[in-house]
């Protein structure tokens, strides 16, 4: 790769070299298509492509997506003193993406982002939780499970407990019976993740509220909570199911969007109604930003309940850009289009 230009390197794992990948490693192709959908952003973001290109090229920037297959090779060839990377997509168990900033880190890149050390941590969301525990945050205690056997105990709850895959990538519940009353039916929701995806699953108490997911761009590296964007996510359920978020992203998105089955959840901005919620979310940021090293671009994903007390769900690294939510956040509170927004965020890395 040869530029003149600054340039601005965007790494993605696209959704079927991965499904490729944990076919032949003898995942079911059903089960092999629902894990990689997490990759979705990669198809969602492809098209606009030569429209991220343009806002690059109107800054003074260069634009090469690329591959993470390729992404060894290609760095190989770029200026580190001129070159920019962004990973777009994470990983570290069934995805990869997590490799991208630690190419980066070996070979001397400016990166955007977080170090290569949260994108291993916010994937493996029984570790990450402890770790935002010690840091003081308002995290539910959590239990592990494997197979149908406890690693972990969780703690007691009246309230029940909320059982997740601990590392496929997101909160979600899988199904409908995520939420559990006795914890035998955690136990072999456990065997039932385990059989399909291989994986362990948190056990947390189940905590009351509203989801709430809060956006941030650092447009300049000066960029601080003020400017994080703070919503309700209203989609009528309590939590999302893999059904769900099938429904909304990827190949998958668009098919529900031709069959008319496609309902974008609502944003509504939570100071508008809960203000004292609002900012502990922004005291909470704050303290990621300072004691877990976040930067640059990140989601943080909560439970609110209308005496505003805040849960701390997680954390994620590389949010769905993409997705309706940051898209919203990018107009609210810059003003800009997506590919406007990130062309200019790159920019002020490169060209400051």
């Amino acid at each position: 790769m040869s530029s003149h230009k600054p340039t601005l390197i965007l790494v993605h794992e696209p959704e079927k070299a991965c499904l490729d990948r944990l076919v032949a490693d003898g995942h079911a192709p059903e089960r092999a298509a629902e894990i990689s959908s997490y990759l979705a952003q990669s198809t969602d973001l492809a098209p606009e492509f030569d429209t991220l290109a343009a806002a690059c090229d109107r800054g003074g920037l260069a634009f090469v997506p690329v591959e993470l297959d390729d992404a060894a090779s290609t760095l190989t060839g770029a200026d580190p003193s001129t070159t920019l990377v962004w990973t777009l997509t994470d990983g570290i168990a069934y995805f990869r993406g997590g490799a991208a900033p630690a190419l980066a880190r070996l070979g001397g890149f400016k990166t955007i982002g977080a170090d290569d050390s949260l994108f291993a941590l916010c994937q493996d969301k029984f570790r990450s939780g402890a770790v935002l525990g010690a840091l003081g945050l308002p995290v539910p205690q959590a239990g592990l499970a494997r197979d149908g056997k406890w690693l972990v105990e969780p703690p007691a709850s009246t309230a029940g407990w909320f059982v997740k895959p601990n590392r496929l990538g997101a909160k979600i519940g899988i199904w409908p019976d995520s939420r559990v009353s006795d914890l035998g039916h955690a136990l072999e929701l456990s065997r039932r993740v385990f059989a399909r995806y291989r994986d362990d699953v948190v056990v947390q108490p189940y905590v009351a509220g509203r989801n709430v997911r809060a956006s941030f761009l650092g447009l300049t590296p000066q960029t601080g909570v003020e400017a994080l964007g703070i919503a309700f996510v209203e989609s009528g359920a309590d939590f999302q199911t893999m059904a769900d978020s099938l429904a909304l992203y990827g190949d998958t998105g668009e098919a529900a969007k031709a069959a008319g089955e496609y309902l974008e959840p609502e944003l509504v901005a939570v100071g508008d109604s809960q203000p004292g919620a609002d900012a502990k979310i922004r005291r909470i940021a704050e303290r990621l930003i300072q004691g877990l090293g976040l930067r640059d671009v990140f989601s943080i994903d909560l439970r609110v309940e209308a005496d505003d007390t805040v849960h701390l769900i997680e954390f994620e690294v590389c949010p769905g850009l993409p997705c309706f939510d940051f898209r919203d956040y990018c107009r609210a509170q810059w003003g800009l289009s997506l590919a406007d927004a990130m062309a200019q965020t790159a920019a002020n890395r490169l060209m400051p």
